[in-house]
């Protein structure tokens, strides 16, 4: 049976709609630690294959886990058997800069502590960011007025870029869709190996 001209325009438009974006993997689905290691293990082969920097790679990798294991634990979509997060990945590069998108259901209710603590992030200086880092190392836990958590604080501390997202509600529903978007710049990265 053959596939019908609509739907497979729509397949083709997508996929060169993620190779002008750089793109190189994209999954949607339940997020395990089996999965995560599978896709932590694809990324450094392709990379390798791209002969980046080590430095390049650990920065991307750190990054891939961090978000990867934040949107296991906060997605509110997960599976009740198995209590594993359920979400959108993708990995991708343009130019000089690998980035990695991750998206995943959150609760109404959780929507503007999340917005104020990646805004407090996005407005904070690397030294600013240093001290919430190590004060979130030192207590092990959220503030009562909630606050990033360790991952997010981390990678906007090692990226030294702005968190970019979006929270989009979900229609005839109380939940959220919520995007992330990590940068890794890959001049940057090697400038820093560089003058240490």
């Amino acid at each position: 049976m053959e596939l019908s001209e609509r739907f497979t325009q729509s397949i083709l438009t997508m996929y060169n709609d993620w190779i002008s974006n750089g793109i190189s993997l994209i999954y949607l689905g339940e997020f395990s630690h089996e999965i995560t290691k599978m896709f932590t293990s694809m990324a450094e082969s392709e990379m390798s294959r791209n002969s980046e920097e080590s430095s390049t790679k650990r920065m991307v990798y750190h990054s891939m886990v961090e978000t990867l294991q934040n949107m296991n634990r906060h997605s509110d979509e997960l599976n009740d058997k198995s209590h594993v997060g359920k979400g959108l990945f993708m990995i991708g590069k343009k130019n000089d800069v690998y980035y990695i998108i991750t998206s995943n259901k959150i609760a109404g209710d959780k929507v503007e502590s999340l917005r104020s603590a990646i805004d407090q992030l996005n407005a904070s200086t690397l030294e600013e960011l240093k001290a919430m880092y190590k004060k979130q190392l030192k207590e092990g836990k959220l503030s009562e007025k909630g606050g990033a958590g360790l991952g997010l604080i981390d990678i906007a501390r090692k990226t030294e870029r702005k968190l970019e997202y979006a929270l989009m509600p979900l229609f005839e529903q109380s939940d959220y869709f919520f995007i992330l978007k990590v940068e890794i710049d890959t001049k940057k990265v090697k400038n820093e190996v560089c003058q240490s």
